[in-house]
C-alpha cells in the first residue's frame, strides 16, 4: 500500500477540475486527473499528476481508470471527485421538446451514468483499502436538484443533477456506516442563491479537502459559501 492516499479527479477543468487537484497534492495526494485532453502521462515538473484521457460520454470507459491508477501509484484511490458535466441546449431557443432524445442520453452518460460507473468502481476499490482510510466520492453538484431554473436550456443538466443527486444521497446513508462518504456538493451565494459561472475554484478546492476529513456532521447534499465552508439553506 501506497504511503501517500491517492485522489482521482474525474474532469479536470481550468477553474474547479485543476483547482482541487493542487489542492490535493499539497497535503501530500498522489493525483490523477482525468480530461478528454489526457496525455496518459506524468504532468510534471510543473505539478507531478498523472494526466489520464477519458470521453464521459462513454461510461464504459471509466473501470480503466481505476485500473491505470492503482497500477501507476500501487494504490486504489481513497477520494474520488467527479467534475465532468455536460450541457446540450435545445436546437429551438424556450422550446423543451426540441431537444433530441440522442443529446439527452448522451448527457445523461456525462451527468448521471458516468458518475455512477465511477461511483460503483469506487466501492470495488475500496475494499482493498485499510479500514481506517477516510474513503470520500465528491460530485460537483449545483442547485438544480432542488430548484427548477425556468429555462430550456437547463434541461438536460438539471435532469442529470437530480438523478445524481438521489444516488449520492442514496448512498451515502448506506454506505456511511462503512466509513465511506458521499457528498453532492453545491456552491452557493452567501444568501443562498445559484453561482452560476461565478464559481471558485479555490473555494470548491478548500471544501471538498475539508469533506474529505469527514468532520463536522456535513450532510451529503453539501451545500457551500466560499470562505465559510458548509452552511445549511432551506
Amino acid at each position: 500500500m501506497a504511503a501517500n492516499p491517492v485522489a482521482l479527479i474525474l474532469g479536470a477543468g481550468p477553474r474547479i477540475g485543476i483547482s482541487v487537484a493542487k489542492k490535493f497534492a499539497s497535503q501530500g495526494y498522489k493525483v490523477a486527473i482525468v480530461s478528454r485532453s489526457g496525455s496518459g502521462a506524468s504532468t510534471a515538473p510543473n505539478d507531478g499528476f498523472l494526466s489520464l484521457k477519458a470521453d464521459f460520454t462513454e461510461p464504459d470507459s471509466i473501470p480503466a481508470l481505476f485500473n491505470t491508477v492503482e497500477s501507476e501509484f500501487h494504490a486504489p484511490p481513497s477520494v474520488i471527485v467527479y467534475n465532468a458535466g455536460a450541457r446540450t441546449v435545445p436546437p429551438v431557443e424556450d422550446q423543451l421538446f426540441s431537444n433530441s432524445v440522442e443529446n439527452l442520453v448522451s448527457d445523461l452518460n456525462v451527468n448521471v451514468l458516468s458518475a455512477y460507473v465511477a461511483a460503483q468502481q469506487a466501492v470495488r476499490a475500496w475494499e482493498t483499502l485499510p479500514k481506517e482510510f477516510k474513503k470520500t466520492f465528491i460530485y460537483t453538484g449545483n442547485i438544480m436538484n432542488t430548484t427548477i431554473i425556468p429555462m430550456a436550456a437547463a434541461v438536460n443538466l438539471g435532469v442529470g443533477k437530480s438523478a445524481s443527486s438521489y444516488w449520492i444521497g442514496l448512498a451515502d446513508t448506506l454506505y456511511q456506516a462503512q466509513g465511506s462518504r458521499f457528498f453532492y456538493a453545491d456552491e452557493r451565494t452567501s444568501d443562498g442563491k445559484i453561482k452560476g459561472m461565478a464559481i471558485d475554484g479555490d473555494a470548491h478546492a478548500e471544501f471538498y479537502t475539508s469533506l474529505t476529513k469527514h468532520e463536522g456532521n456535513v450532510p451529503w447534499h453539501a451545500t457551500f459559501v466560499k470562505d465559510k465552508g458548509y452552511v445549511q439553506f432551506k
